[in-house]
């Protein structure tokens, strides 16, 4: 199955057969070249040629479209063919036995089809589609994922589709990888890999049906449920369709990751990669102050043997780890309520009490409710979950609310913009490791009730990059919303309470 396209893009063309040795059929039903006068093979047929017919063309305009097919059985020798562009006026006329043969019958047959969505039939459709029909349509948005439906589908039936058929290719010629054909009445949804499909109709001499319905649209890996990825600080867990995995001839038992020792759990829908962040070949990389996952997937026909010659699936993925995280602690005057929820987001920030400055494990609070007295040094660590020592984290604000719900109205701020806002605040460490620390002396809110709330955010920095906003400490300029440019996180935990605020109640 072969096409040339011939445009020069000026002139008339003149087409000569000077050879032909092709399989006979008084139809040309068997092996035949078609020639069509204009860019694609829906333009209007000159002719075909087989036996040992030979003939010259002539273009209307600046194109022809020359197309060959062969079929399952014998072979010969084939064509020679030249073309020149004459600049002589020429006058031609083409005869032609009116027929039902006829390969276009007055149906519109194949095309391209640019738009990001698009509905295309076969021949004549709803009406019987014409004997010798030989239609391609190419659909090129040249953008995202094509996802094909064909909504409706009654065609010759024959158990390998070998009369009349429809053919989809994973590409933008019927040379790309055959994707899957479909006759009598199966119907089919069908994904690219890429931004480019095409799609072949042929019916032979024998008896005809309604044909096809089918329509595509650009879809996004994401909205299209293809294939999805997320992490967190710990772990990367990937997911792509097992409809989408079959619709390119692959199954969930034929997907690898770099590492090929890191396998999939696989079910009726989903193929499910989950593994630590740092494993399984994940490449670790830095742009513009994030740090990137990236990963390949893929997927080959068959999982025997050492090597392959045949083309095989592969998607890149990866995780993007946003720079800012949002901590939040709170302590509690009076209630005793033992709390401790995590929220989801890019990395995973912790934050604890201590005892003492030195931050050692032995003085680690574990107390519930954790009894301060009014004024006492309180010691604060904010860690990244999974302690990365290429990352460094740096305590941009903290501040302290009466509200676990409005930081605005009542915000009391410990440190802004990685300044020391409070008289008592104290940064032990900021900027240089993969914890960072500081310390407050404890108060209570006027006016209020017995509750006190801390949220802080820390940017988390790459090691290596001297010229970070974590090294630059302190910056009295006002900085752009964290919120507003990143995807954040909040960790609470506590309570906190007062020493002797019960009593002095009683009193």
């Amino acid at each position: 199955s072969c096409y040339w396209y011939i445009r020069p893009g000026r002139g008339i063309i003149e087409l000569d057969f000077s050879y032909v040795n092709i399989e006979y059929h008084s139809s040309c039903i068997y092996d035949a070249v078609y020639v069509y006068d204009g860019s694609s093979s829906s333009s209007r047929l000159l002719g075909r040629l087989c036996g040992s017919q030979r003939a010259t063309f002539y273009s209307t305009g600046a194109y022809l479209t020359v197309y060959f097919k062969s079929d399952n059985s014998v072979t010969y020798q084939g064509f020679r063919a030249n073309y020149q562009v004459t600049t002589t006026t020429v006058f031609i006329f083409y005869f032609f036995k009116c027929s039902c043969l006829s390969i276009n019958s007055g149906a519109p047959c194949g095309g391209y089809l640019y738009g990001s969505n698009d509905t295309f039939y076969s021949p004549n459709y709803p009406n019987s589609y014409p004997n010798y029909a030989s239609c391609y349509w190419y659909i090129r948005p040249g953008r995202g994922i094509i996802e094909l439906d064909f909504s409706y589908v009654n065609i010759e039936y024959h158990s390998s589709c070998g009369y009349d058929a429809v053919y989809v290719y994973d590409g933008y010629s019927s040379s790309s990888r055959l994707l899957g054909r479909l006759c009598g009445s199966q119907r089919a949804t069908f994904y690219s890999t890429g931004a480019y499909l095409t799609v072949y109709f042929s019916s032979n001499y024998i008896g005809t049906y309604q044909g096809f319905r089918a329509n595509y649209q650009v879809v996004s890996i994401k909205s299209s449920n293809i294939n999805n990825s997320h992490c967190n600080s710990a772990n990367m867990t990937i997911v792509i369709s097992t409809f989408y995995l079959n619709s390119l001839g692959y199954d969930g038992s034929n997907v690898y990751l770099d590492d090929p020792l890191c396998r999939p759990q696989f079910s009726k829908y989903n193929v499910t990669f989950s593994f630590p962040i740092d494993s399984c070949g994940n490449v670790k990389t830095f742009e513009d102050g994030r740090t990137v996952y990236t990963n390949s997937l893929r997927a080959y026909p068959t999982t025997y043997g050492e090597i392959t010659r045949q083309d095989h699936l592969k998607l890149l993925v990866g995780c993007r780890m946003e720079q800012d995280s949002v901590s939040q602690i709170m302590y509690r005057v009076e209630h005793r309520d033992n709390s401790s929820i995590t929220g989801s987001g890019r990395y995973a920030t912790l934050m604890h009490f201590y005892t003492s400055s030195s931050f050692s494990y032995k003085t680690q609070v574990t107390q519930v409710p954790y009894e301060v007295l009014l004024n006492q040094e309180l010691f604060v660590q904010v860690e990244m979950e999974n302690k990365d020592r290429s990352l460094v984290v740096f305590i941009d604000t903290c501040l302290a609310s009466p509200s676990p719900h409005d930081f605005q109205t009542r915000a009391y701020y410990l440190v802004r913009n990685g300044c020391g806002a409070d008289s008592t605040y104290k940064a032990y460490a900021s900027g240089f490791n993969n914890y960072a620390r500081f310390s407050f002396k404890a108060f209570q809110f006027l006016r209020a009730t017995e509750s006190v709330y801390l949220q802080c955010k820390v940017l988390i920095c790459q090691a290596s990059d001297a010229n970070s906003r974590c090294r630059r400490g302190c910056s009295r300029r006002k900085t752009r919303d964290l919120q507003a440019q990143h995807d954040s996180q909040t960790l609470v935990t506590g309570p906190i309470q007062l020493k002797g605020f019960k009593k002095k109640d009683k009193e």
